[in-house]
């Protein structure tokens, strides 16, 4: 009876949603841990982890000499910078707030909201992370030298953006089959620890060998990587619009069975889990 009517605009509506976004990326930040510093370190430590482990497993199988001419520790992370950051994707996004959740009761908050935080969250602690450990690579090892480093920067983001198209994906699965959507997930990871194409190039392969890793959108990214990277290596099997394509024709279906799950989601579906 007393309550004021106010106008909202176009811009009021965007700023209202970005200020939403920007909580809830907050939010899933410091999800797992309180301290953002303690989840950046986490995150560090288990890319540098990756990084070891397969250094290691260069020098003991004697794959060294068929990496790219240059820096073998770079080679090594931009393989698994790309993987890193498509799969934490990937796991983001399945892993966001879903129709039924009690955050969306707040008359504000969508799972629109919900899903774009969780990807931006991803997205920004493995940005940080990559900064940080290029940054002490280059001060106390050996400096980086990138070859292209604005087409690099596009492979990550289309590795992120292809990670967020798996993992709407498996998220419109969820609520209807939520053990296929974990099981499917966490295969998905595991296919790509060695179908990402971390351990070797496109170009050194044979045919035989290479069509079962070209229908892989991480594995053109990866390649495509490495040849903004390095100045002596040229990709000429792999495509950097291909993961483009895929990424975004994902996200559309995704979005769309997002959409469907959200307007037939019922609180009660958890009700006999």
């Amino acid at each position: 009876m007393f309550q004021v009517q106010t106008r909202r605009t176009n811009a009021r509506t965007a700023f209202t949603i970005a200020e939403l976004i920007y909580h809830s990326v907050v939010r899933d930040l410091r999800k797992d841990h309180r301290n953002a510093l303690m989840g950046l370190a986490m995150n560090m430590f288990q890319t540098v982890a990756f990084v070891m482990t397969f250094y290691g497993m260069f020098l003991m199988l004697g794959m060294r000499g068929a990496a790219i001419r240059g820096d073998f520790l770079l080679y090594i992370m931009s393989g698994i910078f790309m993987f890193m950051t498509h799969t934490k994707a990937m796991g983001a996004v399945v892993g966001s707030e879903g129709p039924a959740s009690p955050m969306m009761q707040h008359a504000p908050m969508t799972t629109f909201i919900a899903i774009v935080a969780a990807a931006l969250s991803s997205l920004y602690i493995q940005v940080l992370s990559l900064l940080v450990i290029l940054f002490i690579y280059h001060v106390a090892f050996n400096p980086v030298v990138i070859d292209n480093p604005i087409g690099a920067l596009g492979m990550l983001m289309t590795a992120w953006m292809s990670g967020v198209g798996v993992g709407l994906v498996f998220l419109a699965i969820k609520p209807w089959s939520p053990d296929f959507s974990r099981i499917g997930t966490s295969v998905y990871g595991r296919v790509n620890m060695i179908a990402s194409g971390k351990m070797f190039v496109a170009n050194a392969l044979p045919h035989s060998m290479l069509v079962l890793f070209d229908w892989n959108p991480l594995f053109h990214i990866v390649d495509q990587t490495r040849g903004y990277v390095f100045l002596h290596y040229n990709p000429h099997f792999t495509s950097s619009s291909y993961p483009v394509y895929i990424g975004l024709g994902l996200i559309m279906i995704g979005l769309m069975g997002e959409f469907y799950t959200r307007k037939n989601a019922s609180l009660s579906w958890n009700a006999g889990r």
